[in-house]
């Protein structure tokens, strides 16, 4: 074990402070990678505040890292010493549930290992530990859960793809977004801008719905042919039942119905923003047009490569602010304002 340079939260007050962590050496099929960058997600924020009531301190948070492989263990062979690699929200899973076995590893039946704040055995037989993130200086992962990162991409625009990005990715290439649908990505923040990126690039006409007149210049910058302001009785109106899709990456409960009625008939809105209770949904809705409300959690390991090589092959990574680590905290602040355009990324040379 080899003490490493970190952040991490000490207690639910959320503040973040330097914390050597310890990282193993690499085993077999083990990556060893020194981390360059690493994207600020929401739910970092939620974890070191405890808000879900599971977190463990002292806890170093991070899952969009992108970094340099910089030893590998004898039985690795897809990577190399040098080689630009990613690793996302998870690093281990039982590999032989339904699940895993669906390349579904985020669904394990057993429980994914999550890249911080999970818990698992240290080796000892009656200890545990927990996974530490990439808010730090290295991470040792198994080969199984490091990904490829395309080189024509930038490293910090590219380290949320792996949770922003996939998390929009997935419901999007699953519901089979292509070229003649009509999309809407409803919520414009961390989550809503890739949605809009990915559903462009595969060819959809894309709508951004949003209660924000003042997000409509962004929208179409990103991509979207047009912009829906909710508020708008009127336009609401024009678009009832138009969309082959909607994307919800809302972060909070709200109101479904209005939206429900936008969808086509046999069409379906995905939900990959709320965790919490959502306001009573009107079956009427659903029933009158065989509608249907879905989830969708990141995506698994085979399916966040091929989003990786789809943002390589169509130049899609997200649009971010680089902090260094010391202003961490600042960030969560600017964070809970909404005060991001649109994802913060750590610069590690800070440290």
């Amino acid at each position: 074990m080899k003490a490493i340079s970190a952040y991490a939260a000490k207690s639910d007050d959320g503040h973040m402070e330097p914390h050597d962590i310890k990282r193993r050496a690499p085993g077999a099929h083990d990556v060893q990678i020194d981390i360059q960058f690493c994207g600020v997600c929401h739910s970092d924020l939620h974890a070191v505040k405890n808000d879900w009531g599971n977190s463990n301190y002292p806890l170093v948070p991070g899952h969009e890292i992108i970094g340099e492989v910089s030893a590998v263990g004898d039985k690795v062979s897809n990577f190399k010493v040098g080689d630009t690699v990613g690793v996302g929200c998870m690093v281990d899973s039982c590999q032989t549930c339904a699940a895993c076995e669906e390349h579904l590893e985020q669904h394990c039946l057993n429980g994914a290992t999550m890249t911080y704040n999970s818990k698992l055995d240290d080796g000892t037989g009656d200890e545990e530990e927990i996974t530490q993130g990439g808010y730090s200086k290295r991470i040792v992962v198994s080969d199984n859960f490091v990904l490829k990162v395309p080189e024509n991409l930038d490293k910090a625009a590219a380290a949320p793809l792996l949770c922003a990005g996939i998390t929009t990715y997935s419901p999007l290439h699953q519901y089979g977004v292509k070229k003649g649908m009509t999309v809407g990505v409803i919520g414009l923040g961390g989550l809503g801008h890739m949605g809009i990126k990915f559903a462009a690039a595969m060819g959809a006409h894309v709508v951004m719905i949003t209660t924000s007149e003042e997000k409509a210049a962004d929208a179409k910058k990103l991509g979207a042919h047009d912009v829906l302001v909710t508020k708008d009785k009127d336009s609401m109106k024009k678009w009832r039942g138009k969309f082959d899709f909607l994307l919800n990456t809302i972060p909070v409960g709200h109101d479904v119905n209005p939206y429900l009625a936008l969808l086509k008939y046999n069409s379906t809105m995905c939900f990959v923003g709320a965790i919490e209770p959502l306001k009573a949904v009107n079956g009427a809705y659903m029933i009158g047009g065989r509608k249907a409300l879905a989830g969708s959690l990141i995506g698994g390991i085979k399916e966040t490569q091929e989003m990786l090589d789809f943002c390589g092959e169509h130049n899609v990574v997200s649009e971010i602010e680089k902090i260094d680590m010391q202003d961490i905290n600042q960030a969560f602040e600017r964070m809970k304002n909404n005060d991001v355009r649109y994802r913060f990324v750590i610069d590690m040379q800070s440290f």
